[in-house]
């Protein structure tokens, strides 16, 4: 496998179909069943991220990522939960959504300086572009969302 492209299998028909890097992000389709691959890059939920896995999955990820820094605790944590599910499966394809565990994942927060949470780490083509702190609406977060697409 060479470096710009990657090999997925569909979880539909088992076929292994070649996917660029640049065209990871576009949701790609199976080339013989059509369906959507579901990979490690693209997937209608977020994904758990842990202090060994940040690396390959946020920073290597050729992107943009949302990282939703919580703990299962917090309040308001729990009422910024649903908003991300909901923008994973919206945003599926073109940007990956992540959920970062604070408590289980000290050396990552500490990394990112997380003070408070909620806190989501917004990144593009592994470079940390902006942090937004708190429990904010939907609208506010598809609108930074949406920035990092521009």
């Amino acid at each position: 496998m060479n470096r710009e492209s990657i090999i997925v299998k569909c979880r539909q028909c088992g076929t292994k179909n070649r996917i660029p890097e640049n065209r990871m992000g576009e949701g790609p389709l199976c080339g013989k069943c059509k369906a959507p691959l579901s990979t490690g890059s693209v997937t209608d939920k977020p994904v758990d991220v842990t202090d060994a896995s940040f690396r390959s999955e946020i920073l290597d990820f050729p992107g943009p990522v949302l990282v939703d820094c919580w703990a299962p605790w917090c309040g308001p944590c729990r009422t910024v939960g649903p908003i991300i599910e909901q923008l994973a499966g919206q945003y599926a394809g073109r940007v990956r959504i992540a959920k970062l565990n604070v408590d289980e994942n000290p050396q990552t927060a500490a990394r990112y300086s997380i003070r408070s949470i909620p806190t989501m780490l917004l990144f593009k083509n592994g470079e940390l572009v902006n942090n937004l702190v708190g429990a904010l609406p939907k609208g506010d977060i598809e609108s930074h969302l949406n920035s990092l697409l521009n």
